[in-house]
């Protein structure tokens, strides 16, 4: 399994993605889940995978060949799209194509796959906009009454996300609050693990403005995890019955 969010706020996006890959209790491996598109000053996609990697990386490749194709056109190639929703569009059609390609050939031993995704971006001239991939290709857009995303084993990270999250958040209290979702997420799931691949892209920036590797054992990551479990411990002892 694993654990993607993304934030869309006035100063910009926030993403943030694990890179554990289960296949059973004794084939764990690591594989990134962020991908990065960008012509600087231009544009910037950013896409993090859940599900499959069977599919999800097919689906990268394709959307990496279509961009490096003589014969890329808007309506194929995500770096050449003339809006974000365009991209989605692209995404979310490779996504189903490769979807019912593999699930065709999975289907005679009775087995299944499938995977979604988060595509966040901006293209120059246009506004920040960030989507959610579903398996069949449709999406759902964030908005300002849902600023922030996620995919996989999202069920733990979410409650923080509600409570402090808004568009006006501004982006450092929003990496605070992806990276403490994430630890949420991390205690209370063992199919999502370290490490983790962190992005932040400024409102016009037009490029990822800020990206960063947490290790395990990460000594920031660490000491905020160990003063959010002391916040809440403290804060359950103050409240009254």
């Amino acid at each position: 399994m694993t654990y993607c969010v993304g934030l869309l706020l006035n100063e910009g996006m926030v993403l943030l993605s694990d890179t554990r890959t289960n296949a059973g209790l004794d084939n764990i491996a690591t594989y990134r889940k962020m991908f990065t598109f960008e012509v600087p000053g231009e544009r910037v996609i950013v896409i993090m995978t859940a599900g499959s990697l069977s599919v999800t990386q097919t689906t990268i490749a394709r959307l990496r060949d279509m961009n490096d194709s003589p014969d890329a056109d808007p309506t194929t190639c995500i770096l050449r799209a003339p809006t974000m929703l365009a991209v989605a569009e692209i995404v979310g059609s490779t996504l189903a194509a490769v979807r019912g390609e593999i699930q065709e050939k999975l289907s005679a031993m009775g087995q299944g796959a499938s995977a979604s995704m988060i595509v966040a971006g901006q293209r120059k001239g246009g506004g920040m906009r960030m989507f959610l991939i579903y398996p069949e290709g449709n999406f759902i857009e964030a908005t300002e009454d849902t600023p922030f995303l996620q995919i996989g084993e999202h069920k733990y990270g979410k409650p923080i996300l509600d409570r402090v999250v808004k568009p006006s958040t501004s982006l450092l209290d929003a990496q605070k609050a992806v990276l403490l979702s994430m630890d949420s997420t991390l205690r209370s799931n063992l199919s999502v693990g370290m490490p983790l691949d962190l992005a932040v892209i400024d409102k016009d920036a037009l490029k990822v403005t800020a990206a960063r590797r947490i290790e395990a054992g990460d000594p920031d990551f660490r000491a905020m995890s160990e003063a959010w479990s002391t916040a809440l411990r403290d804060g359950f002892q103050k409240i009254e019955l």
